[in-house]
């Protein structure tokens, strides 16, 4: 996967498959600290301890369709190649978080993408699925959160073209002011 964004949509995919009802994304970023950290979290059907200690082996997969499961194995090579490490921790009946760790200086992070894009599809495909995003710098923090969304649009689904074009712009705008790295 070329971008975090990228890597964060399809961790998103596993929680929608696991039955969850809500999903949040954190991204925080420390310039002084040198530490960048994604944190996924659901509360879906959760994993074992014992399944949750294979899930980044790519030959290890809750997929039928196909015998390989790579996002959580390249999550993990890519956090590791700055340094950093991935955490899984998960709950069955309670749902699972997933921390990567990166070096936020660190040329082989890759770019976080178009994170703004990621998380309006993720809620325009899935109406019925709360998302919360949140974005933490020194300087600030945004958070987007469905909830309010719905409350703010009144009836009108985020599905609907000029919704999904505002909120994308909405969420860019927002990083843009937080001084996000990128």
């Amino acid at each position: 996967m070329k971008d975090l964004s990228m890597h964060i949509m399809d961790i998103a995919q596993n929680s929608i498959s696991a039955g969850a009802g809500t999903i949040e994304v954190e991204i925080s970023e420390n310039r002084i600290t040198d530490l960048y950290r994604i944190v996924i979290s659901d509360n879906g059907k959760g994993m074992t301890a014992e399944y949750a200690a294979k899930v980044t082996d790519p030959y290890v997969t809750g997929r039928t369709t196909r015998k390989v499961g790579l996002g959580l194995p390249l999550l993990k090579q890519n956090a590791e190649r700055t340094g950093g490490s991935l955490e899984i921790k998960s709950e069955p009946d309670k749902g699972t978080r997933v921390t990567a760790f990166f070096s936020l200086k660190n040329i082989d992070r890759p770019p976080l993408g178009d994170i703004a894009g990621t998380m309006v599809l993720l809620a325009a495909a899935n109406l019925k699925i709360r998302f919360i995003y949140c974005h933490i710098t020194e300087k600030d923090t945004f958070t987007f959160d469905t909830r309010e969304v719905n409350a703010m649009l009144e009836g009108m689904p985020i599905s609907e073209a000029g919704v999904i074009r505002f909120l994308k712009e909405m969420i860019r705008e927002n990083l843009q002011e937080i001084s996000i790295a990128g």
